[in-house]
């Protein structure tokens, strides 16, 4: 009986609830990310709202959206769950370059929907990346706090792939 245990636990332990705001959400440029099975899984769970506010800006000549890790500034900030296992986890660390760059950390949630796009309610913690130190020259090219971020979104600056600006 208990190696059947070990093994849930083990199934459990290698499944992860991560919070994505910027271009990893659906039909945004760096989806595929999430959707590509190669390196590991992730799972649509559903949309939340963070419980503190956060600035979420759009910045730098790629347009891309930073969530500082500046509490109590900014919006209450939107964007959707994933449940992701072990190699999805490691994948998203290595694009995100944790913890050199972004950093990984837990924060509490507002659920607003279901995978299925029921509404539902409550809270939950999941991890979440976030910009821990930035420069004023960032925040002067940023646009002003978002709610919820989309690359075509009324802020007017398209996420650009680092490809087409060949760096």
């Amino acid at each position: 009986m208990a190696r059947c245990s070990e093994t849930i636990e083990t199934a459990m332990a290698s499944k992860h609830l991560v919070f994505v705001y910027g271009t990893l959400k659906r039909n945004e440029p760096n989806h595929r990310v999430m959707a590509n099975e190669i390196r590991g899984t992730a799972s649509f769970e559903g949309t939340a709202r963070m419980t503190q506010r956060y600035p979420l800006i759009v910045s730098t000549k790629f347009n891309i959206p930073f969530l500082l890790k500046d509490a109590g500034k900014g919006e209450l900030v939107e964007g959707e769950l994933y449940t992701v296992d072990d190699a999805k986890l490691l994948e998203l660390d290595e694009l995100e370059n944790h913890p050199h760059f972004y950093v990984r950390h837990r924060e509490t949630f507002d659920l607003l929907t279901d995978k299925n796009n029921d509404v539902v309610s409550g809270q939950t913690t999941a991890w979440v990346y976030q910009l821990p130190t930035w420069t004023e020259a960032l925040l002067a090219e940023g646009t002003e706090p978002l709610k919820c971020y989309s690359s075509k979104g009324s802020h007017g600056r398209e996420y650009v792939e680092r490809w087409v600006c060949g760096s």
